[in-house]
């Protein structure tokens, strides 16, 4: 009965990826070169919009907002699995997983957002070419960013509340490499329903919401780029949605079936490869699909890194 007793403002234990000490090594090797990987891929394209004056339009400014976003997501999880990797401890603190689960939640809640809003961008582009630079000024811009992140802020807000009020078992043993929600609602010694019922609800509408805006907008994108009589047109305007349509899918794939599911399904090791997609590979992704199907993005990451080699060779 003592793994019944309710207990609060106690550490948590991450039970990690892997219990095998001989995988541990080989796992933190791989995991820290993703993220270093990463943290390059997603600098170098808020370098080139920054540095790059043919790079200055509303869509390279969400890109790099978004990696700017990537950059904070991985790190909100990847460092302290990496550590867990190397210590015999793999405690996390009762607030610590709190402010984890914030800031997963937050970039999460936000990047949906910032998705919807690089789709609207993408609509204006191509089904409102003549009227584009006037509707997306650069104060649409912020503000279109400023409400990605206001939304996010606020679900995160209410989930993490709702969670850290329940009373968690003795046991504190999360079977995940981060805190996130449905592995916590697993720990709770009480009935869970409300939770579920704002996670359906708030989680659930804010998923539905941004990815309705995003699939609208591809509806009217698609029913445009048919319309267009040259082969080429059609090949360069879908060329411009097809990255955005696979970091769509990627990132709402993996998320939807993290949390749009019954808590009994809750807590299973392949949960962690989910976990693993939406919070570490999808950010490693990113970048490379957004670059490697852009010319001009390419072209000034290019001359990025020969201005750096030029220098550190002089």
């Amino acid at each position: 009965m003592s793994n019944k007793t309710q207990t609060k403002n106690t550490d948590f234990t991450l039970v990690g990826l892997t219990e095998k000490p001989e995988l541990k090594l080989i796992l933190f090797v791989v995991f820290l070169l993703i993220y270093i990987t990463t943290l390059i891929g997603n600098v170098s394209i808020i370098l080139a919009y920054n540095l790059s004056p043919n790079l200055k339009n509303p869509m390279y400014f969400f890109l790099t907002n978004f990696s700017f976003l990537e950059i904070f997501y991985v790190s909100s999880t990847t460092p302290k699995m990496l550590a867990n990797f190397l210590s015999g401890t793999k405690t996390i603190s009762f607030y610590g997983c709190a402010a984890q689960l914030y800031c997963v939640l937050l970039l999460a809640g936000t990047e949906f957002y910032i998705l919807a809003a690089m789709a609207y961008d993408r609509y204006n582009a191509i089904c409102h070419p003549l009227l584009y630079t006037v509707i997306m000024n650069k104060i649409a811009c912020i503000q279109l960013i400023a409400g990605s992140w206001v939304i996010g802020a606020t679900n995160a807000l209410i989930h993490t509340a709702f969670t850290f009020t329940l009373p968690f078992c003795d046991s504190r043993t999360l079977n995940s490499f981060f805190c996130d929600v449905p592995v916590l609602l697993k720990l709770a010694c009480k009935d869970t329903w409300l939770n579920e019922l704002i996670v359906f609800i708030f989680g659930g509408g804010m998923t539905v919401g941004s990815l309705t805006l995003t699939i609208s907008s591809y509806i009217k994108i698609i029913s445009t780029i048919l319309r267009i009589h040259s082969s080429l047109g059609r090949k360069k305007a879908f060329s411009t949605c097809t990255s955005h349509l696979i970091v769509v899918t990627i990132f709402y794939g993996s998320v939807i079936f993290m949390y749009l599911r019954p808590k009994s399904s809750y807590g299973k090791d392949e949960d962690k490869l989910v976990g693993i997609m939406y919070t570490i590979i999808a950010p490693l992704l990113n970048p490379f699909i957004y670059s490697l199907r852009n010319k001009e993005v390419k072209t000034a990451v290019k001359k990025i890194v020969n201005r750096i080699m030029t220098a550190i060779t002089l």
